[in-house]
């Protein structure tokens, strides 16, 4: 499958999406993960493994250059296959931050050593004004 690179325009949904936190989980989270800015990813000499944990329909409208997807709900039995090695430096990351802290906070506690969650998730990704990696799309836009 062929990928491009586009510029999207982010808009924060008003009403209650998928990364919405009223119990307060992902706050509570927050408090034991490390989360890093979009210009902190930036400064890594080697990119760390990027984990989308966003729904595959939110993946495949368009996910940061090279992120491998893992939805949040199969995350525990799926992330040994792309990342055996608890060492390994992780960025997780949702759609504004959320899921990608319990995502974070998830994966430390099945003995991940170097995990983050991109602070604000694609949102500030966008913001910082970073491209993603769509499918080629057929029609003529």
């Amino acid at each position: 499958m062929r990928r491009y690179f586009i510029e999207m325009e982010w808009k924060r949904p008003t009403s209650m999406n998928r990364d919405d936190d009223p119990s307060g989980l992902a706050d509570d989270a927050r408090s034991r993960i490390c989360e890093i800015t979009p210009r902190e990813l930036a400064k890594f000499r080697k990119l760390p493994l990027i984990v989308d944990v966003r729904e595959q329909d939110e993946f495949v409208r368009g996910h940061i250059n090279g992120a491998r997807h893992i939805s949040g709900s199969l995350l525990k039995q799926k992330v040994c296959e792309i990342a055996p090695d608890c060492s390994s430096p992780i960025v997780v990351y949702c759609a504004h931050g959320n899921r990608g802290a319990l995502a974070a906070d998830t994966l430390q506690k099945m003995g991940y050593e170097n995990v983050f969650s991109l602070k604000g998730g694609l949102s500030s990704w966008f913001e910082a004004g970073g491209l993603v990696e769509t499918p080629e799309s057929n029609s003529n836009v």
